[in-house]
């Protein structure tokens, strides 16, 4: 392939990320007629077709997917080494793309960015919000933030926050109602509101254990949400058990808004971790960002 015909295949790449043409050639900054004409020549001097088109929606044949995992990750490592150059400026410049659920951007990662930023504003961040698992090179973000036992084994993973834990609650009118569960096996009788994980499509398994026994239920509901927030103002409404932070609820529980169930079966866990490859370390502005969000001073955490 030409040395020019490499612009084509970065607009490809577009494409196959957004899956679609509307949103690529905005990305792009051109037209979407000089986005399309420029994927059919390439297909055309490929012999292969690279895209699907239908009249709702774009997707990758299995061609397409296949030289756009190969694109993603090469394109990602170009990008990172010229955002390395910008360490010759005076100060700290660039783009930082996150991954990341609602509950961490909302309870710890924004608060502690927020007076930072403000002190650099060559750095940009661009938050993705996303409860479900996300791979961070092919989709080329540069770290993700997740539960530390989320966290891939090959990333550099840093502890960001402390241990936290989900809790089931409802609104005193739905318990009075429906006589609170005394083990999680009896949620299956009650209304739950569910969380979708956006990424992977299903339902989340609400997770307990108590005493060394561990128990997954699916539970069911009328509503489903892939927000904590929204989750919590069902739950205030009277629409069944939510199971959500502990810490977007306290001053609910505190105020008898909610009312915690199966309270002694949510121990806690291991809170969130910013994961990246190792790559990333270099780049000034996203060594800042690590180090806004870095929980406690001089702690390393780096798969730990």
């Amino acid at each position: 392939m030409a040395r020019q015909d490499f612009n084509d295949l970065l607009w490809f790449l577009a494409v196959a990320e957004e899956r679609s043409f509307t949103r690529a050639a905005a990305k792009l900054g051109i037209t979407q007629s000089t986005l399309s004409h420029t994927i059919k020549k390439l297909e055309t001097r490929m012999g292969i077709r690279l895209l699907a088109r239908t009249t709702r929606s774009v997707a990758t044949t299995e061609a397409g997917e296949t030289l756009r995992q190969s694109l993603a990750p090469r394109i990602a490592e170009i990008d990172a080494e010229i955002a390395a150059l910008m360490s010759y400026r005076d100060r700290p410049a660039g783009t930082v793309r996150l991954t990341l659920s609602d509950h961490a951007l909302s309870g710890l990662v924004w608060p502690k960015l927020k007076p930072v930023l403000a002190a650099y504003p060559d750095i940009k961040v661009e938050f993705s919000i996303d409860n479900g698992l996300r791979n961070i090179v092919e989709d080329q973000f540069d770290a993700g933030i997740r539960l530390g036992e989320s966290v891939e084994k090959d990333m550099i993973a840093v502890r960001i926050g402390p241990d936290w834990r989900l809790l089931a609650v409802a609104s005193p009118a739905y318990l009075a109602a429906n006589p609170p569960p005394q083990h999680p096996n009896e949620l299956v009788a009650h209304n739950c509101i569910n969380m979708r994980q956006s990424r992977a499509g299903g339902l989340y398994a609400w997770e307990f254990e108590k005493d060394g026994q561990e128990v997954r239920v699916r539970v069911d509901g009328q509503l489903t949400f892939n927000t904590s927030v929204a989750m919590i103002d069902a739950a205030l409404s009277g629409y069944g058990i939510a199971y959500v932070p502990e810490d977007l609820v306290a001053g609910l529980i505190a105020a008898g808004a909610l009312i915690p169930v199966l309270e002694t079966w949510s121990p806690p866990f291991p809170g969130y971790y910013i994961y990246y490859p190792s790559r990333r370390q270099s780049l000034p502005a996203f060594k800042v960002i690590v180090d806004a969000l870095r929980h406690g001073a001089g702690q390393a955490g780096a798969n730990s």
